[in-house]
């Protein structure tokens, strides 16, 4: 076996080990390698299940949080979903294999172009990535079967819970600092939202307005 097989093997099993089990994410997970996402000093850590700093003072999520955000969505084929917070454009790139559209929004121009760019390489033809407040979501777009927030808010942002489809799903971490916060999973009812609390998670938090990078 090559070292490459050998360390995708050994990183999925890590990702089941930390309750990654859904078979068509641990398929996207496999396929989209993240090397591509991340530049310089840190490729060489790519297949590591830890958070790495990219451009802007965000950070790539580690994989197994990928996977456990994306396999709590519960996805389907035909999902048009919405990503506040492309960051490296590596979840939308794992999105991408699982439904029909992807829509990512991020305060910061060089991290939506540098993403575009992974995109373009890879061919993922159906990821629109857009540079907005992504507190506010994407109101022509919407409404979405599905929306992953990547940063932490104090409160499921209500402009994003508007945007979700009834019987759709959120999933947005919560808390007002950046040590104590909660993946919350919400999902729109007839008559409201229900919320499940998943897991202790670290994010960035949610900034509103444009990033002053060009």
């Amino acid at each position: 076996m090559s070292d490459a097989a050998e360390r995708k093997m050994q990183f999925l099993y890590a990702l089941r080990s930390k309750g990654v089990t859904d078979h068509a994410v641990l398929t996207a997970m496999e396929k989209i390698d993240r090397a591509p996402f991340i530049r310089g000093y840190f490729t060489d850590r790519a297949y590591d299940d830890m958070p790495l700093p990219i451009s802007c003072g965000q950070t790539i999520s580690q994989p197994s949080v990928v996977g456990l955000m994306t396999q709590s969505l519960d996805l389907s084929p035909r999902d048009k979903v919405l990503e506040v917070g492309t960051g490296s454009g590596y979840q939308a790139a794992i999105l991408s294999c699982l439904v029909r559209r992807v829509y990512t929004v991020d305060r910061h121009m060089r991290l939506v172009r540098e993403a575009r760019a992974v995109f373009d390489q890879l061919g993922l033809a159906n990821i629109t990535a857009f540079t907005a407040d992504g507190s506010h979501g994407l109101p022509d777009q919407a409404p979405f079967d599905r929306i992953m927030v990547t940063a932490a808010a104090e409160d499921p942002p209500g402009p994003l819970l508007a945007q979700l489809k009834i019987g759709g799903i959120m999933v947005v971490p919560v808390g007002q600092s950046d040590t104590v916060q909660r993946l919350i999973r919400v999902v729109r009812t007839e008559t409201g939202y229900d919320y499940e609390e998943l897991r202790h998670v670290r994010f960035v938090p949610l900034v509103e307005g444009l990033g002053k990078d060009s």
